[in-house]
């Protein structure tokens, strides 16, 4: 590597730095004095009020890193070649027969060297976070009851209802689940109702489903045998389960999760490529586009970065560009440009005017073109 290779590379990490822990810096001290009032009850009752705070804003920092590496990695790779032509160096490089393509090289490779980190995050690291990344201050541990939207199991046609979601312990309180009709399922009526449903994940001898406590509806189910469809059973009861069911619980066997029944869009949000795609295969769910176009961005979304840094960077490093200001500006315009119509097209995605895979991969299509020419421009 050489000396001007390292020294680009310090100066692009050195402001990439600075631009992330400044704006998520203001970030953290808007958003602590806006949830200050929770931060200090939660404080009171559960440990140290810092603790909390640097316990909920350190997850907040990964997802921060995953929403603005793309425009950090411009900004900063912009500033690293303003920075050597305000102080004449890169007419000094010129001069001693170096292209300015080649100055721009490690730019660029660390720039995409970041995209590939965000991508990685995304994929793997957030995921393993996405509980404490789904909580906002005023539940920040999980113990305060959320509204349950009612959702569909469509492999049971099973109805999930209930009163309130308390995400520490996987809880539904006051669930009604209401079982289909005309079905298998509604022998003994049409309601599950109890105290207090529970998820528990499958295991090597039991299926994953709800463990539902204080049944009341129907009022004598401990004594009943369970029920199946094609012979898989479905509402499992204590006559036929004594060794893990007690007299006034039984068992509601579901492929979904507490996640995706409770989480909704934070689920979808902070799961991984993989676990989406999962979760469209899976029968008892019913994903709509929105899902669809959210896996297509996840595969286009490096390839979209690196086209905005062939937007941005050459208006500041063409031959032509005398005003260092008036490319920052034109930048600014083109970076707006680049996120409306990427909004545009997956929200067209999203409402099936185009397909949501079109709605993903368009801007793409868009804005790769007019990326080549300006990229080709700084050779002249």
């Amino acid at each position: 590597m050489r000396i001007i290779d390292r020294y680009m590379l310090r100066q692009f990490l050195s402001t990439f730095l600075i631009c992330y822990f400044s704006l998520f810096g203001l970030f953290v001290v808007f958003d602590v004095f806006t949830n200050l009032e929770e931060f200090l009850r939660y404080g009171k009752t559960h440990g140290s009020v810092l603790g909390l705070i640097g316990s909920h804003y350190g997850y907040r920092a990964l997802l921060f890193f995953d929403r603005t590496a793309g425009l950090i990695a411009l900004v900063a790779s912009m500033f690293t070649v303003t920075w050597i032509q305000r102080h004449n160096e890169l007419t000094a490089l010129m001069a001693a027969g170096i292209a300015r393509t080649r100055v721009a090289v490690p730019v660029v490779s660390a720039a995409i060297a970041v995209t590939g980190l965000a991508a990685g995050s995304r994929e793997v690291v957030i995921p393993r976070f996405r509980e404490p990344l789904s909580r906002r201050p005023q539940d920040i541990l999980g113990n305060v009851g959320q509204p349950l939207l009612p959702m569909h199991d469509n492999a049971t046609e099973i109805l999930f209802r209930g009163e309130r979601t308390f995400s520490d312990k996987q809880r539904i309180s006051k669930p009604d689940f209401h079982l289909p009709t005309p079905s298998p399922l509604d022998r003994y009526g049409q309601h599950l109702i109890a105290e207090n449903a529970y998820y528990r994940a499958p295991t090597a001898d039991r299926p994953g489903g709800y463990l539902l406590r204080g049944v009341s509806k129907p009022a004598d189910l401990a004594d009943k045998e369970s029920l199946a469809i094609d012979g898989k059973p479905i509402v499992i009861t204590p006559r036929d389960a004594p060794a893990w069911l007690k007299p006034s619980e039984c068992f509601v066997v579901s492929d979904v999760t507490f996640e995706q029944l409770a989480g909704g869009a934070s689920w979808r949000e902070f799961s991984s490529t993989l676990q989406l795609i999962r979760g469209l295969r899976n029968p008892s769910l019913d994903f709509g586009a929105d899902v669809r176009v959210a896996i297509h961005s996840r595969l286009v979304q490096p390839f979209l970065d690196i086209t905005l840094l062939f937007l941005g960077l050459p208006l500041v490093l063409r031959r032509d560009s005398r005003n260092v200001f008036a490319a920052i500006g034109l930048c600014a315009v083109v970076v707006a440009l680049f996120m409306l119509v990427t909004i545009v097209c997956r929200h067209l995605g999203e409402i099936y005017w185009v397909s949501p895979a079109m709605g993903a991969w368009l801007p793409l299509f868009l804005f790769v073109p007019p990326a080549v020419a300006l990229s080709d421009s700084m050779n002249r």
